[in-house]
């Protein structure tokens, strides 16, 4: 079934956009769950979840990407339920790893005081996205976005482990001279 029409199963408030939205996007939503959470029963039980704050907000809202806009709920309901989890940083996990990455790039939410600075940050990380080779942008998402291990990353991909460590560790220090240049502070 085509996004529009589970869209509109949403709006009719038929209890059948839910049963097509996990045919459609369940295997989907629930690996970006996986990847951040590593536990079958908290991933679904985040997918559930997913379904059903997509049926509280449809309607008002219209996604555009159905996709994208169920990907980001689970994503955050995920990452929620993590760092519920992991007050204390116990190490070994991949969420663990890709934000210890990340985290000379992009600006502790303490230093971020204000939603200006929020969008100021998205629209700087919008533009260096679409400023990357295609591939490079995939290997950065895949790995920062959805979690994935690096291993994972190397296969689907057909490179070698190191070559994808490598991408990411100079795409990373791109990115902090990009955010230092947009005047973001680190």
């Amino acid at each position: 079934m085509n996004d529009t029409r589970i869209i509109d199963l949403y709006w009719a408030r038929s209890e059948e956009a839910i049963r097509e939205t996990d045919l459609k996007y369940g295997p989907y939503c629930r690996t970006i769950a996986w990847n951040i959470l590593q536990d079958r029963e908290d991933s679904e039980e985040c997918v559930n979840d997913t379904w059903l704050q997509a049926w509280n907000a449809m309607p008002p809202k219209k996604p555009s990407l159905l996709k994208a806009f169920l990907g980001k709920i689970t994503r955050n309901l995920a990452l929620d339920k993590y760092r519920f989890y992991h007050t204390q940083k116990r190490g070994g996990r991949e969420t663990d790893l890709a934000l210890e990455e990340l985290r000379g790039c992009i600006p502790h939410p303490s230093t971020t005081e204000q939603a200006v600075d929020d969008l100021a940050l998205t629209q700087a990380l919008d533009r260096f996205l679409a400023g990357l080779k295609p591939e490079t942008r995939k290997l950065f998402l895949r790995r920062y976005w959805y979690a994935s291990p690096i291993r994972d990353i190397a296969r689907d991909y057909g490179m070698s482990e190191s070559k994808v460590k490598t991408t990411l560790f100079r795409t990373r220090e791109k990115l902090r001279v990009f955010l230092e240049q947009e005047g973001i502070t680190l």
